[in-house]
């Protein structure tokens, strides 16, 4: 039976090792930023979905390693951006790079990720992996740039939540697979099945990461209710939303609107979120993408390959961090 955790301790030094090389090549003023933020650890899950799609339909080819190596990079990047945004001051229980080295030459540092990114595909010669990277970014950026004008819009709705984290995580994901399918030469009806795959992988990630928000920091390592607190409407304070009275629900709706709620009235929220049962419902919501993502395996050839990214999906519906 082959073993997800052994194929994540055994290809992670691979990719941070990449990684390091090409980060190397970079604009000197850029690498301490993209040196910073892949340090940052990771399961380093993207490129390796990008590994296991490509042997899972037949590839042993090593540009697989350069294809996964462009995808962490593209993620990373979306990351210095995203917690501009978010006046995040951590990543991983480190500091963000914006409060090391400041907000202007982290977002150039972030660009000049991007342009690697692209150049590394484009030096394979196909035009179908560079559309698919280039389309990753562009998803990314409306996916952010979405949610930024939705903060503290507490009428946002679930579809539009969903376009939302499709934008800006799952379609790095769906790349991740699509990139594999297309480096092994995977027939149409293959590289369609990798990208819904990663698709519905990548939506149920964000979900069970929204409903994570909300568990105690003691669980998770991270602070709780961050969410709440920059003024994004998730599933879990959705469904604690409308769950309140409504005279409740309007004055909710005002406050957070506002930006009028207390740190102990936000507090309040976020337990009551957590004992509810509203981060656990959420989880169940990723289920069903989850499942989808287990039927577009139904396409890929039985084997060793497709038991594993069986188990990606069982990883991302069980994760705790």
């Amino acid at each position: 039976m082959p073993d997800l955790q052994r194929l994540f301790r055994r290809e992670q030094p691979v990719f941070t090792a990449l990684l390091r090389e090409h980060v190397a090549a970079m604009p000197p003023l850029a690498r301490p930023v993209a040196t910073h933020v892949l340090a940052a650890g990771g399961k380093r899950l993207r490129p390796l979905l990008t590994l296991l799609v490509g042997r899972s339909l037949g590839s042993r080819r090593q540009d697989l390693y350069l294809l996964g190596t462009a995808v962490e990079m593209l993620h990373a990047a979306s990351l210095l951006h995203d917690d501009i945004l978010d006046n995040a001051l951590l990543r991983r229980g480190r500091p963000a790079a914006h409060t090391l080295f400041g907000v202007p030459p982290v977002i150039l540092a972030g660009d000049a990720m991007l342009g690697k990114a692209l150049l590394l595909v484009s030096s394979l010669q196909d035009p179908r992996l560079t559309a698919c990277v280039a389309e990753a970014v562009m998803h990314t950026a409306e996916g952010e740039i979405d949610e930024y004008a939705n903060l503290r819009n507490p009428d946002l709705s679930q579809d539009e939540y969903l376009r939302i984290i499709t934008g800006k995580t799952a379609w790095v994901l769906r790349a991740s697979c699509e990139l594999g399918a297309l480096s092994a030469k995977g027939g149409e009806d293959s590289v369609a099945a990798a990208a819904d795959f990663g698709l519905h992988l990548g939506i149920a990630f964000q979900m069970v990461d929204d409903a994570l928000d909300f568990s105690p920091a003691s669980r998770t390592g991270k602070p709780c209710g961050g969410d709440l607190r920059e003024g994004k409407i998730t599933p879990p304070l959705l469904l604690y939303l409308n769950s309140l009275p409504r005279e409740e629900q309007a004055a909710f709706r005002t406050a957070f609107r506002d930006n009028a709620l207390g740190a102990e009235e936000l507090d309040a929220v976020t337990a009551a979120v957590f004992s509810r049962g509203f981060a656990r419902r959420t989880r169940s919501l990723a289920d069903s993408h989850l499942e989808k993502a287990r039927a577009a395996l139904a396409l890929f050839p039985a084997g060793d390959g497709r038991l594993l990214l069986e188990k990606v999906v069982d990883f991302v519906r069980d994760r705790e961090l």
